[in-house]
């Protein structure tokens, strides 16, 4: 049942997901978020083309290295995992130009790492990784990841962080203007940019209704001090 999800490349599948996740407790980085990741790939391929075979070894191993949000170590972490998968995949004799288009598209996935997507694939991962951080479910694991770093939903003082510097380490919501809100700008595919839109306004209103329900009056947009 677990890989009639990666369909239709089931077999491949298969043969990597013993690979694919360090033991972790980490549910924002778990075999459904790949299953989410593999939807959103088959989604933007469907009219963009690529790969499949790339697509899904890249998708199935993109985090195949476990570092925690906060590790100082999170800026490398799509390298390690690009490393790991080309051992894998040597292992099980993939030619070496495929194995390269699979370690580029895991390295270039990560936001952290800010490495431009130069193949069709690596464009059409680093999107569908991303969607997954947008609309409902980037509401979900934004604050699912911050409760498991305990910080707090907000700032109770300055909640918009109009007299002091946004920190998402601290506060939950601070999360959405230093990254989430920026996300939709830089899709790489056509489809991407899309459905981007529609998941950044989904994520807007959340945020515009959940300052209605925390007591913030909605005016004109203040500058950010």
């Amino acid at each position: 049942m677990t890989v009639n999800c990666f369909a239709p490349m089931e077999a491949l599948a298969s043969a990597l997901l013993s690979h694919a996740l360090e033991p972790s407790d980490d549910g924002a980085h778990d075999l459904a978020h790949l299953q989410r990741v593999w939807h959103n790939a088959r989604t933007l391929h469907a009219t963009e083309g690529g790969d499949l075979e790339v697509l899904l070894a890249a998708v199935m191993l993109h985090d195949c290295v476990a570092v925690e949000k906060n590790s100082p170590l999170r800026a490398q972490a799509s390298r390690l995992a690009a490393d790991k998968a080309s051992s894998v995949l040597k292992e099980l004799d993939w030619p070496n130009e495929k194995i390269s288009n699979v370690a580029h598209a895991i390295e270039a996935h990560s936001f952290s790492a800010n490495i431009t997507p130069i193949t069709l694939e690596a464009k059409i991962v680093q999107d569908a990784d991303r969607l997954d951080s947008l609309g409902m479910l980037g509401v979900a694991r934004t604050f699912y990841v911050a409760g498991r770093m305990g910080s707090a939903l907000y700032d109770p003082e300055d909640p918009e962080a109009l007299e002091r510097e946004y920190d998402d380490t601290r506060f939950c919501l601070d999360h959405f203007q230093t990254k989430l809100l920026h996300l939709a700008d830089g899709f790489q595919t056509v489809t991407g940019q899309r459905l981007a839109h529609i998941r950044h306004q989904r994520l807007k209103g959340f945020m515009e209704q959940f300052k209605e329900e925390i007591g913030i009056v909605q005016t004109a947009n203040t500058p950010h001090q």
